[in-house]
C-alpha cells in the first residue's frame, strides 16, 4: 500500500505494547544480569521506545494493521453460513466427502492385479 498521511495511528496501542515490553525486558535484565551493566541495558530498552513509536507510527501509515489476539478470539462466522465442525458435519446435514484423488480414488499408484494366480 503507499503512504496516506490521512490514516490514523493507533498511538495508544503502541505505547500500551511498548509499556508492556520494557517492564518485562527490564525486570529480565535486573534478575539474570545482577551487576554487569544493568543501566546500560535498560538504557538500551528506554532507547527503543521512541524506536518502536516512530516505526509503529510508518507501518501505521503505509496501512499496515496487526491483527490484535481478541479478534483472533473472535473470529465468528456469519450466521447464514453452516458451522462446519472438526469431522466435517456441517449443521445442515452428513459430513462432507473429500474430493477424490489417485489415492483415494483406489487405483493410479499401485500396479495392475490380475485374477489369475501365477504359480
Amino acid at each position: 500500500m503507499a503512504w496516506d498521511s490521512s490514516r490514523p495511528v493507533p498511538w495508544n496501542r503502541l505505547i500500551r505494547e511498548w509499556l508492556i515490553y520494557a517492564a518485562i525486558m527490564s525486570a529480565v535484565f535486573l534478575i539474570f544480569f545482577r551487576g554487569n551493566n544493568v543501566l546500560g541495558a535498560i538504557a538500551g530498552v528506554l532507547i527503543s521506545g521512541p524506536l518502536y513509536l516512530g516505526f509503529g507510527a510508518v507501518m501505521a501509515k503505509f496501512g499496515y494493521q496487526r491483527t490484535r489476539l481478541k479478534d483472533m478470539r473472535g473470529t465468528t462466522k456469519p450466521a447464514n453460513e453452516p458451522v462446519e465442525s472438526e469431522t466435517g458435519a456441517t449443521s445442515d446435514g452428513p459430513p462432507r466427502k473429500p474430493a477424490p484423488t489417485s489415492r483415494t480414488a483406489g487405483g493410479g499408484n499401485r500396479p495392475k492385479s490380475s485374477s489369475r494366480r501365477k504359480r
